[in-house]
């Protein structure tokens, strides 16, 4: 079965298919680092929609989704963002856990796992 890699740079692919499985790796808020909760997570979110496109799919197809913020007290934040973009009706399973992202200019960190078909 064939791989495509997204995005490749030295250390690390954006997003990579394997067969009918596009998996991204952690987007950050490179537009708008060191912003709120609310435009971090909607400058991720339109990464991921890029990313998912670029692989042939969209954001109706999401089965999986990891997000790391670095304070509990921004998840209501984060969720008003998350349920304005989410597709109704085509929910992922989710996690979300807080943790330290490798900036500080960083509140939020999302990787999706979405299917082609």
């Amino acid at each position: 079965m064939s791989i495509r890699r997204i995005q490749v740079a030295e250390r690390m692919s954006q997003a990579v298919v394997h067969g009918n499985t596009v998996y991204t790796a952690g987007q950050v808020a490179q537009g708008v680092p060191g912003g709120t909760m609310a435009a971090q997570t909607q400058d991720v979110l339109d990464r991921i929609d890029a990313l998912l496109a670029e692989a042939g799919t969209d954001k109706s197809k999401l089965i999986s989704t990891t997000i790391w913020i670095t304070s509990m007290d921004d998840f209501a934040e984060m969720n008003g963002v998350w349920d304005a973009w989410i597709s109704p009706g085509n929910t992922p399973g989710r996690a979300c856990v807080e943790a330290n992202l490798a900036s500080p200019d960083f509140s939020v960190e999302i990787a999706v796992i979405a299917a082609l078909d």
